[in-house]
């Protein structure tokens, strides 16, 4: 049975993957920043960097997912239990994946924990824990994150506008220079020029400082992509992981754990990101060089936040609700089909998740 969970529960870090890891740097491949590959690449390595950090970092995700706050600890621990979770969850999120659809795995996760545990205790399982813990956390954060990036949207955008009219370079511009001695050189005179590169060479100036606000951004967007695909690794990898514990081979050691969900999460991303990748970058709403800064500043706050302090938010949910906040604020609007497309997703997650969990736990107890 440790080996089929063990399957089970790579299957789920690869779905895992193949619907989370581009969420991060949608806004980057959005915004035509960079390609489809620079920004699935970039995610990648600062989701593992985040998986690999989860050791030390997310231990309070790693006991929460267990289910031994929900279900009494001796069924949290049987490999059957987990099984039925890890399968669940992974079903679910493989069907939304090859949708299209970003789901939360996290959401996917307690409704199949949610399942079997009403299979395996009934009424005994702890129903306020799974509201006050898990489920208020994930429908709480679209909405929040909705408000900063409707704010930092039009301040962003008019940062963006300032930056691209600035004077490109700052030159120094050659004279004929006079000695004390009276005696004329050419030499270059301690006057500065400002304005394009065109308007430098027009005034036989050359460049001594050039200001490049196109790569500024792109840095920038690259940074918040990397911040957003980290936080996520250092979120959902402990989740996942905690469904390997009960494996008898790994004894228990939650670093082994981590590394083999945080390299399935790897290859997942690698094979099956594109096709929730056309949807958060291009379906929701268009995206302009600032609504991808506030889009990004946002959801690496919110989840960074998240994730440091044991809350298990959803990483779609809140990158998500900035998008759409972004494009209600002055943007190119948001596409109301795949919108609903997405919240019918998302409420039909739970359920999913609880049905898949039950069958499973019920065939194999």
């Amino acid at each position: 049975m440790d080996s089929v969970l063990l399957l089970a529960v790579l299957f789920l870090a690869g779905t895992n993957g193949a619907n989370d890891n581009f969420k991060g740097v949608a806004t980057l491949y959005g915004s035509r920043r960079a390609g489809y590959w620079t920004s699935l690449l970039w995610a990648s390595a600062a989701t593992l960097a985040g998986s690999l950090c989860s050791v030390f970092f997310a231990h309070a995700l790693l006991k929460a997912f267990t289910g031994a706050g929900l279900v009494p600890s001796v069924i949290a621990t049987q490999t059957r239990f987990a099984f039925a979770v890890a399968s669940g969850g992974a079903v679910t999120v493989a069907l939304a994946a090859w949708r299209g659809l970003p789901i939360s795995t996290t959401h996917a996760l307690i409704g199949a924990m949610g399942g079997a545990g009403l299979v395996a205790v009934g009424s005994a399982m702890r129903f306020a824990i799974l509201g006050s813990t898990f489920l208020l956390p994930l429908l709480a954060s679209p909405v929040i994150a909705m408000v900063p990036a409707f704010l930092l949207a039009p301040l962003l955008r008019r940062l963006v506008a300032r930056a691209a009219a600035e004077p490109e370079c700052v030159c120094t511009q050659s004279a004929t220079i006079v000695t004390p001695e009276g005696v004329m050189m050419r030499g270059t005179m301690p006057v500065r020029v400002t304005g394009t590169k065109a308007e430098c060479r027009a005034a036989g100036a050359r460049p001594a400082w050039r200001f490049d606000a196109r790569g500024a951004v792109d840095a920038l967007l690259f940074l918040l992509g990397g911040t957003v695909s980290f936080a996520r690794g250092l979120n959902d990898t402990p989740k996942i992981a905690a469904l390997l514990l009960p494996v008898t081979a790994l004894g228990g050691h939650g670093t082994l754990a981590v590394a083999l969900v945080g390299a399935a999460m790897l290859a997942g991303g690698l094979l099956g990101a594109r096709r929730v990748a056309r949807t958060m970058s291009d379906k929701i709403t268009q995206l302009d060089i600032g609504a991808a800064l506030a889009a990004g500043v946002t959801t690496s706050l919110l989840v960074g936040t998240a994730s440091f302090n044991g809350l298990p938010v959803s990483t779609t949910h809140v990158s998500v609700g900035a998008l759409v906040g972004t494009g209600l604020n002055g943007g190119g609007g948001v596409d109301r089909q795949v919108m609903t497309n997405i919240v019918l997703s998302w409420i039909v997650t739970l359920p999913t998740g609880a049905l898949v969990g039950a069958i499973l736990y019920v065939l194999v107890r």
